[in-house]
């Protein structure tokens, strides 16, 4: 006989002092039924008007699991057994049975994984310059490169591919001059020759090189001078004021006294720049008393109180003019009129700064520039946002003035001394 069947036999007569089993696990006891008489409410007196209850809809019962959600699905067939029960059955030889059916202690839970060692980001190294210059000039070398590319896949290195890489060096900003130099360099040394692209891009930078080598000169200060004046020109929007700030931090880091001149007297923005640079460095600014003030006469104090002060560099910034404007380039000569009358030789230096998104504009306004104030350098800005980085070569081969600096961001780190193979090799893409 089964373990059901002998339980059932033993569960068949309870006694009468003994109270029913409880309700099988899993089920909800039946609600019990009311018990009594219905309580009527109690009957209105006579006379008095009450108004009519509203009568509530009948109620429906609901099975108690239909409240709980879905039923649970059945669980194995689990035994709760009272000491007499088991000791019964025991002596009926289901012990077996028994500890068969016997609740099982729920399987231990995996063990959760070891979590991996987490490794702390390294901070990226500060890039260095050689680097930030070939990302300045990325858009330039795209350019260049594309073309370059696309012309010379294993291929003889005829007229009419050399006319072909002429065109694209004048695409590319280098100008007419330094197209046809760079295309008789290739013509002498590797005519009829078969050549891959990046023979080429190699040949490239050495030729490029070769035309900025001469111009590719660091401004020297005079320690005999105090002060060296440096006056900065340009055109409206090339970064004047913010070459000034720039130049004015690095030699304040080398332990020169600087000090500027906000010469820039009719943008108010600009004299706040500088003043702004100065707390930060450290350098004296010699500001105008208002807005639209006499810029030569602020010149003309300003190096009056530098040389009594010992100052050992004094930038002078200027207003922006266009270069095809004569009223206006006339007042930037009287300013170097004015200040010839503290110090005959002065300006010491005269930093014409290039925007080089401007491209072959920048031809025309070094011209006109140097015949009114006798450019001495260039400072070329803004090479990280121009697809233009060309017109540098194109510059050095039309008039051979130094080119001082060049920049390739907004940080004072990003203005550094123009090295020609670095430029050469960032141009044309190569490491």
């Amino acid at each position: 006989m089964a373990l059901k069947d002998w339980l059932g036999r033993i569960r068949a007569k309870p006694s009468e002092a003994e109270t029913p089993l409880s309700t099988p696990p899993g089920q909800l006891p039946e609600p019990e039924p009311p018990q009594g008489a219905p309580t009527l409410p109690p009957a209105a007196s006579p006379g008095l008007s009450t108004a009519p209850v509203p009568v509530p809809p009948p109620f429906t019962a609901q099975p108690p699991l239909a409240r709980l959600g879905a039923a649970p699905e059945p669980a194995p067939f689990e035994i709760a057994l009272t000491p007499e029960e088991e000791a019964a059955l025991r002596e009926a030889g289901f012990e077996a049975e028994i500890e068969a059916e016997a609740p099982q202690p729920p399987p231990a839970p995996p063990p959760a994984p070891a979590p991996l060692p987490t490794e702390e980001p390294a901070e990226a190294a500060p890039a260095g310059w050689f680097t930030r210059l070939r990302t300045g000039l990325s858009r330039s070398t795209a350019r260049l490169t594309e073309s370059v590319t696309t012309l010379f896949r294993k291929r003889r290195l005829d007229e009419e591919a050399l006319e072909e890489l002429e065109d694209t060096l004048i695409t590319a900003d280098l100008g007419v001059a330094a197209s046809r130099r760079i295309v008789e360099g290739f013509r002498r040394t590797r005519f009829g020759k078969e050549v891959t692209d990046e023979e080429v891009k190699a040949a490239l930078a050495e030729e490029i090189a070769t035309i900025l080598a001469p111009v590719a000169q660091p401004l020297v200060l005079d320690p005999a001078r105090a002060p060296h004046v440096v006056l900065v020109v340009g055109v409206n929007g090339t970064g004047k004021t913010t070459t000034i700030a720039k130049l004015g931090q690095q030699y304040r880091e080398q332990g020169l006294s600087c000090a500027f001149v906000a010469g820039d007297t009719f943008r108010a923005a600009a004299v706040e720049q500088l003043q702004i640079w100065g707390e930060r460095t450290g350098a004296r600014v010699f500001t105008p008393a208002k807005e639209g003030a006499d810029a030569a006469g602020l010149a003309f104090d300003a190096l009056t109180a530098a040389r009594a002060e010992g100052i050992q560099v004094l930038l002078v910034d200027t207003a922006g003019r266009l270069h095809n404007k004569s009223a206006l380039m006339e007042e930037l000569r009287k300013v170097v009129r004015v200040i010839k009358r503290v110090d005959p030789e002065a300006p010491h230096s005269v930093l014409l700064v290039l925007d080089a998104t401007t491209g072959q504009n920048a031809v025309q306004q070094v011209k006109v520039f140097k015949e009114m104030v006798d450019v001495t350098g260039l400072a070329v800005t803004k090479l990280d946002g121009s697809a233009k980085g060309g017109i540098v070569v194109a510059l050095a081969q039309e008039f051979g003035l130094p080119v001082h600096v060049v920049g390739v961001g907004e940080k004072a780190a990003d203005l550094r001394p123009f090295t020609a193979r670095d430029y050469a090799r960032g141009l044309v893409g190569l490491p």
